[in-house]
């Protein structure tokens, strides 16, 4: 039996998921799973890259321990947050994260220098505060002897993958997350690097999906107990979710739903027009050059942070339970940025209501009905959105993917309010998709259309209908 390992690492969280292919399906294993989450360091809001990396190495000689020995390896990761390197190969300064206050102001400083309207027009990518194009221009502000000795730029998976072979190499799709990429080249915008006063020399050459690594380093080796290579996922989480769409036909809508719920359609064109950039699309780069045309919504974060502050003591299952038994009817505006990262999500929600002059929600039940019947009418709006920009109307199913597929009532919400056939599966989509990548580059199977059919015979795949 041959296996392949995916590395998936999200805000909160981290496991190792073996996969293997039989009797004609995908099958996987989960084999171990950590936590996650920003820590406070030197005034700032950072990943603990040290603490994770651990964690890989635990994962990984769990393998060794159940005597299944991968194939490949493969690390995806959150978008748009980035470590640097000296010449020396070190890292410079902290792993700070994309909630981190440091790039409150920094779009007027890139504004300044080029516009907005051009610089979506060059990379179709929309507009986040978040994005690494303004964490760079904090760096620049804050501390700028940071960027003039450094020799490297890696994206958080990129660096991982360092780690464990020595070597850096950057990979496409978690590239278009930093607003720095060509949307019609596909490599790095350097007039815009150039212009905005960053290295040139930091941003490495881009590969795609499937590109190997390297086979870990000895010292890797030894601590495993075990030698493999490590290949490029999709290396942004959402783009390896998208890879486990298992649509039977192109350009079909999806929500990738976790803490983000990214909701959209392929492409294989960019729509970097100025229509887009107002209706607040972006253009992510995906697998074998396809675009992942969609909206970042704030998603399942919103009842993560409630649940943490009020209800710690129930699972998701029973807040979705007394979500859908309560009587309120009051929504927020789930793209608000006040609800990126409030003190309390709980008193912030209560807030938007009574300012809103709305029922203003009291205990978990309520404040999860407003969180889902929000996100429900955001994903509505999303998809008359899609189709106003696509010119077509998308009579078809609506497929959910990810660990907030398992929501029943969200999706029978969306169901209900949509009018369309939802499909709710794989909840281990991003997993999957990692998987994928890594059996299509060792020729286990031919290309993506194949592997989403083989998805869609292989996991549990809900219906809710209308």
């Amino acid at each position: 039996m041959k296996y392949w390992v995916a590395i998936d690492i999200g805000a909160s969280g981290g496991r190792h998921i073996l996969g293997y292919m039989k009797d004609g399906k995908m099958c996987t294993e989960e084999i171990y799973r950590f936590s996650n989450g920003l820590k406070e360091k030197n005034g700032k809001l950072c990943w603990d890259i040290d603490e994770i990396f651990k964690h890989i190495l635990k994962g990984l000689a769990k393998c060794k321990e159940i005597d299944k020995i991968p194939e490949s390896v493969g690390i995806d990761t959150w978008g748009v947050d980035f470590v640097l390197l000296d010449k020396e190969g070190r890292m410079i300064g902290d792993a700070v994260g994309y909630r981190d206050n440091r790039t409150k102001g920094m779009d007027n400083e890139v504004y300044g220098i080029i516009s907005e309207e051009e610089l979506y027009r060059r990379t179709g990518i929309q507009k986040q505060i978040f994005n690494t194009i303004y964490q760079l221009m904090a760096i620049k502000k804050e501390s700028p002897e940071l960027p003039e000795s450094a020799e490297r730029l890696l994206m958080i998976p990129e660096y991982l993958n360092y780690l464990l072979t020595g070597k850096c190499m950057s990979e496409y799709t978690n590239a278009t997350t930093t607003q720095l990429v060509n949307c019609e080249t596909g490599e790095w915008d350097t007039d815009i690097i150039r212009k905005l006063g960053y290295p040139e020399k930091i941003f490495g050459k881009l590969n795609m999906p499937g590109s190997e690594v390297g086979m870990f380093t000895e010292e890797i080796r030894e601590k495993v107990g075990f030698n493999s290579k490590v290949v490029l996922a999709a290396t942004h989480d959402t783009a390896s979710a998208v890879m486990a769409v298992p649509a039977d036909k192109e350009g079909a809508v999806y929500i990738s739903s976790g803490t983000w719920s990214l909701m959209g359609t392929e492409i294989l064109k960019a729509d970097n027009s100025a229509e887009s950039r107002l209706m607040n699309f972006t253009n992510e780069g995906g697998y074998d050059r396809r675009f992942r045309y969609l909206k970042n919504i704030m998603g399942l974060w919103m009842i993560q942070s409630v649940r943490k502050e009020i209800a710690a003591d129930k699972d998701f299952g029973e807040i979705c339970e007394m979500a859908a038994k309560a009587n309120i009817s009051s929504i927020v505006d789930c793209n608000d940025i006040r609800f990126l990262a409030p003190k309390s999500m709980t008193e912030e929600i209560k807030l938007s209501c009574r300012e809103s002059g709305q029922q203003v929600p009291e205990g978990i039940a309520e404040i999860a009905n407003v969180i889902y019947n929000s996100l429900a009418e955001s994903y509505i709006k999303c998809l008359k959105e899609i189709e106003e920009r696509r010119g077509e109307t998308y009579s078809g199913e609506i497929h959910v993917v990810g660990g907030g597929s398992k929501a029943e009532y969200l999706n029978k919400l969306l169901a209900e309010k949509s009018g369309h056939i939802v499909k709710a599966g794989p909840s281990e989509a991003t997993a999957i998709g990692n998987i994928t990548a890594l059996m299509i580059a060792d020729g286990v199977i031919p290309d993506l259309s194949s592997a989403r059919k083989i998805i869609e015979s292989s996991f549990e795949i809900k219906t809710y209908l209308p």
